[in-house]
């Protein structure tokens, strides 16, 4: 099965999930990940119409962006070091979505100012308080929110979430729902509107969609299994 073919499976599903949900067709945004994969790969999903790609390290879409045409939208979805924020916001990716912590908003706030550019960003959210993941735990999102909230050059457009792995997708339905449930507590605290929330991998999509995510992160379901590199990230 080609990219084309397995991207249209994908997007059948999501719909499929939104129907089930008696979500409005054409709610959930697919980003295709394309961590690893070259950008032919890329290109022959864009060539299917996808136009949101998903990269994890900010140098792989920094070399993969120039080989892509123009209308494309990047999103680094992985954790972005304060020290790379400027090379991020000079490449004017569409969507940071992994800001895990008040220090990063911070940085991002003053050097896309510096800038003369609004940041559009999701905050992530270690919804299972997992010790190895990055993000707010919900607590202290919950603290720091007026902090966030009111950081000028940037745009907080909603939250993400990596629940934990579990043997059976419905087993991650909690986590998803307990994010869409933190959203709308933030939401009713002002002032921002917090429309995306970015849940669900190639493995619980269709669960997340069930469960309110307006973005799906979706990689090896359309281009295969992975294989990092042997040296370190």
């Amino acid at each position: 099965m080609g990219i084309a073919i397995r991207l249209q499976e994908v997007r059948e599903r999501i719909a499929q999930a939104e129907a089930r949900a008696g979500r409005i067709p054409g709610s959930v945004q697919l980003l295709a990940v394309t961590k690893t994969f070259p950008a032919a790969a890329a290109q022959e999903a864009y060539d299917a119409g996808q136009r949101h790609f998903g990269e994890n390290r900010l140098q792989e879409a920094l070399e993969k962006i120039p080989q892509l045409p123009k209308d494309v939208a990047w999103h680094l979805i992985g954790p972005l070091q304060r020290n790379k924020v400027r090379k991020a916001l000079e490449a004017d990716v569409a969507l940071i979505e992994a800001v895990d912590s008040l220090r990063t908003a911070e940085s991002i706030s003053r050097i896309a100012g510096e800038l003369g550019k609004t940041a559009d960003v999701l905050l992530e959210v270690n919804i299972d308080g997992e010790a190895s993941k990055h993000g707010f735990s919900p607590a202290d999102l919950r603290i720091e929110w007026e902090q966030l909230a009111v950081l000028p050059h940037m745009e907080i457009r909603g939250l993400m979430c990596i629940p934990a792995p579990v043997d059976d997708v419905q087993r991650a339905r909690p986590a998803f729902a307990a994010l869409r449930q933190l959203a709308e507590e933030l939401r009713a605290r002002g002032p921002l509107l917090l429309p995306v929330l970015s849940m669900g991998m190639s493995h619980d999509f269709e669960v997340a969609v069930e469960e309110g995510s307006t973005e799906v992160r979706v990689g090896s379901f359309i281009f295969g299994t992975r294989f990092y590199p042997s040296h370190s990230a």
